[in-house]
């Protein structure tokens, strides 16, 4: 048995026999810097004739990463190695975005160079305001990202060679920056206020919130306590590994499609109330649910299994112990009700009564369904003023930077392929055509 290094990861050889037969294969077992061992089975059909089969992808590695590891036993989130309990305490969303896309934390020169490399491209092109008249005034926020988003290939011919280096350094900063420009601009449109211009001289979650908020006719005051629950929310979002969105934007990319057509195919993907829209369902929850007195009948129908009711906001198809960002989120979700002064809000009252209940019922203890950060950033978005369509598109602005990151170690990496899963055939075995006339 031997074993070699490979980009961080070992590998040792392990024989595999197929049972009834008397063929055999070498494969590799290779182990990474955390986590369990896997297969590298991608000699697997050529040795064996035989294929893997896994629905959803939920024990197979697509790829080779050094951007994010999850502990879902634990409940252990690294961004490049850190803990996400002190980037999210300590650091703020440009510092962290700086190290998903390069790897270590900036010096005082990095940072000052990424955060104007960000700044300088915050402005959208002129031309683009005019893709907004095309939608109807009732679009959903997502769909008008999705498009726009998509349409900046048509504007940065100069940023779409994905081989050159710099123009992949130019198309991060863009995607980093104009994406809350126009997220905001989706959500001015469909309420009928003028857009508002991004200003440089504010932070990055603060100038979102500005642009989300402030109109012409009034002077805007930011309020730091409210800006400050933004970054966190962005940290939180930044990356989680290889998500169904994520794996999008890494399967559009392993194509040679450009990073705008990219990312957009992973908004597409985030769109999905099982992904992105969990926290816009969990609001939707609360106003089925109504009042406080009718929690126990709805809890008795999550536990009926014949029940269509299901506990949004709580466990999470990783992580089997309590969801770490939302023990960060629960503790700003205070902060903000601390600070607008929100202490008789119906839903939220609502959501804490269903937060306590559930944490002290044996039934969601055993199953270890704890509230994950939709639960907390649904109720924290809605405190702050923000509309449940805007939701999934808060998502988007914060995981922006993970996908780039994600893209860009895709692009980078030499054993890159296009992606090209396989599939069991189950369908009529192969059969000749019949006229028409003969069928019957």
């Amino acid at each position: 048995m031997s074993s070699t290094a490979d980009k961080g990861a070992t590998k040792r050889s392990v024989t595999v026999t197929l049972d009834g037969s008397n063929r055999s294969a070498s494969l590799p077992l290779v182990s990474g810097t955390l986590g369990p061992d896997v297969f590298d089975i991608r000699k697997l059909h050529g040795e064996l004739g035989v294929f893997t089969f896994d629905p959803g992808y939920g024990a197979t590695a697509s790829c080779e990463s050094r951007i994010t590891y999850i502990d879902g036993d634990e409940g252990v989130l690294l961004y490049r190695g850190y803990p996400i309990e002190q980037l999210a305490e300590k650091s703020d969303f440009l510092e962290v975005a700086y190290l998903l896309l390069n790897g270590d934390l900036p010096d005082a020169k990095q940072f000052e160079d990424f955060h104007q490399g960000v700044t300088r491209h915050t402005m959208l092109h002129e031309q683009i305001r005019r893709f907004y008249d095309g939608f109807r005034r009732d679009a959903h926020p997502m769909a008008i990202i999705c498009g726009v988003v998509g349409a900046l290939s048509a504007f940065y011919h100069d940023s779409l060679d994905i081989n050159d280096a710099r123009q992949r350094e130019i198309a991060a900063f863009r995607l980093i920056a104009k994406v809350p420009t126009i997220a905001a601009w989706a959500y001015k449109y469909s309420i009928g206020q003028p857009f508002m211009y991004p200003r440089n001289d504010l932070g990055y979650a603060e100038n979102f919130l500005y642009m989300l908020n402030a109109v012409p006719a009034e002077q805007w005051q930011g309020n730091p306590i409210l800006s400050r629950a933004m970054d966190r929310i962005l940290v939180l979002h930044a990356d989680h590994e290889q998500n169904a969105s994520t794996s999008t934007v890494r399967l559009a990319g392993s194509t040679g499609a450009n990073p705008y057509a990219c990312i957009a195919a992973g908004i597409a993907a985030l769109w999905g109330p099982a992904h992105g829209g969990a926290n816009e369902a969990v609001l939707k929850m609360l106003a089925e649910i109504e009042r406080p007195e009718n929690i126990p009948a709805f809890i008795d129908g999550v536990k009926d299994k014949s029940s269509h009711h299901k506990l949004m906001g709580f466990g999470h198809r990783v992580y089997k112990n309590f969801d770490p960002r939302a023990k960060i989120m629960q503790q700003t979700c205070h902060e903000v009700l601390r600070e607008l002064g929100i202490k008789d809000e119906p839903m939220l009252d609502l959501a804490m009564e269903l937060e306590r209940i559930a944490l002290s019922d044996d039934y969601f203890i055993q199953r270890k369904l704890y509230p994950n950060v939709d639960f907390y950033s649904g109720i924290i978005l809605k405190a702050m003023g923000i509309p449940t369509s805007m939701f999934t598109v808060l998502f988007a602005v914060a995981r922006t930077v993970g996908w780039v990151s994600q893209w860009k170690e895709m692009i980078e990496d030499p054993a890159q392929r296009i992606g090209r899963p396989r599939q069991i055939y189950t369908g009529a075995p192969q059969r000749d055509y019949v006229p028409i006339g003969r069928r019957g």
